[in-house]
């Protein structure tokens, strides 16, 4: 996929809906979403959102979420350029830990570092998350990784 066919931009509250669309066909929940829009990146190609990466941020921790890529687009490296732009981002805001709950993607994210946990043992102000709590099922695995260390997976 050529660059110039692709935007990877902040998303905005009219990204909303196309974005829980394409959450919904990947089987992703995006319950409490809508609260961190303002730290949500999305894809477009040709106008067409096809990809998205959140974080819900907890002080210097942070929440990685609703990392999805659009079928048509998967294999193609858009994941790991939306992972790779979003803990950009967390950067940028100060975090120091990023956490994420995954069912089907844990060799994706063990590529960049991110290492197996206990949920038990996920701080618990991220534990908190309605992400954590309601959307993702108690079969998701944990993974968390010192945002310095998985930031070099990505350059």
């Amino acid at each position: 996929m050529a660059d110039h066919d692709l935007s990877i931009e902040p998303a905005v509250a009219g990204d909303l809906a196309a974005i829980v669309q394409l959450l919904g066909r990947s089987g992703l929940e995006a319950d409490g979403l809508e609260q961190h829009l303002d730290t949500t990146l999305v894809a477009r190609r040709h106008s067409q959102l096809v990809a998205s990466a959140g974080l819900e941020l907890y002080g210097r921790q942070a929440l990685l979420r609703s990392v999805v890529v659009a079928p048509q687009l998967q294999g193609t490296g858009l994941g790991r350029r939306m992972t790779g732009q979003v803990l950009a981002l967390a950067q940028t805001r100060g975090i120091t830990r990023v956490y994420l709950l995954t069912e089907t993607a844990r060799e994706f994210f063990a590529r960049f570092g991110f290492r197996l946990m206990e949920r038990a043992d996920v701080p618990v102000k991220v534990q908190s998350s309605q992400e954590f709590s309601m959307a993702c099922a108690n079969n998701a695995v944990g993974m968390w990784a010192p945002l310095e260390n998985v930031l070099h997976g990505f350059k």
